[in-house]
């Protein structure tokens, strides 16, 4: 089974071609959130592009306001 690692947990990669399809597998709002991929920050404008690939490793970051 093909995996990448979310924030240091191994997923199975199943269907998700990239990191836009990713979260809509996985079932999370993109709202607010900032991903790193193999240590390189991709633009949100870039997620339908960006490819995953088994092995890949993924940071995803929530943006908080506060004050």
């Amino acid at each position: 089974m093909d995996t990448v690692t979310i924030n240091g947990v191994a997923r199975p990669l199943g269907e998700a071609k990239t990191i836009a399809e990713l979260f809509e597998a996985l079932r999370v709002s993109a709202v607010k959130k900032a991903v790193e991929k193999n240590g390189e920050i991709i633009p949100a404008t870039a997620w339908t592009t960006t490819l995953l690939n088994p092995g890949d490793t993924l940071e995803i970051i929530q943006f908080v306001g506060g004050g």
